[in-house]
Parts: C-alpha cells; sequence; structure tokens
C-alpha cells in the first residue's frame, strides 16, 4: 500500500493506493463545508487508466458521479451506513 499525502486549499487528504484501487475518504472534509471535487478530479486525471476509485464521502455525492460519468466512467454509490457512502468508479480511458 502506498498513502499519499496530498496539500488541499486548507488541509491535507490522504489518498490509499492498494494496487490498482485507491481509497479516498473525504467524509471529514466535505462535513466541514469544504468541496474537493477539484482535487478528486485531478488525482483521478493523473491516475493511470484501470485504477478503481473507492471514494467515501457523506453524502451520496451526484454532482461527482455526473461528472465522472461526462469523463465517460461508470460510478456506482452504496450507503456504509448512515452518513458514510461509497462511490465506486473505474477509469477505463485516458481523460
Amino acid at each position: 500500500m502506498v498513502k499519499i499525502i496530498i496539500m488541499g486549499d486548507e488541509m491535507m487528504s490522504s489518498f490509499q493506493i492498494e494496487g490498482q484501487r485507491a481509497v479516498i475518504d473525504m467524509r471529514e472534509r466535505v462535513l466541514k463545508g469544504e468541496h474537493p471535487r477539484r482535487e478528486i478530479l485531478n488525482f483521478v486525471k493523473t491516475a493511470p487508466v484501470g485504477t478503481i476509485f473507492e471514494i467515501h464521502l457523506p453524502h451520496p455525492g451526484e454532482p461527482l458521479v455526473a461528472t465522472f460519468q461526462s469523463l465517460g466512467m461508470n460510478a456506482i454509490v452504496n450507503e456504509v451506513e448512515p452518513a458514510h457512502f461509497r462511490l465506486m468508479a473505474i477509469k477505463m480511458n485516458e481523460i
């Protein structure tokens, strides 16, 4: 497992890479009122084709799902527990 720390606008984010899977937990930042969409998209764009993204959010993240779909990615959201949603997507082509 590789752990990448990226400096955001006000705080750091931890993106864990496990093989071809990237786990991104944004629940705390979103609950603090931040909007890390651009940071997530920049990470997705630089990731290799075939990467599976697992993004944890405090809500279903419909705008992020729509953005992924507009980039040609399939995205699925499921509720892990109350106020904990997991968005799964696979990068199939270069963006």
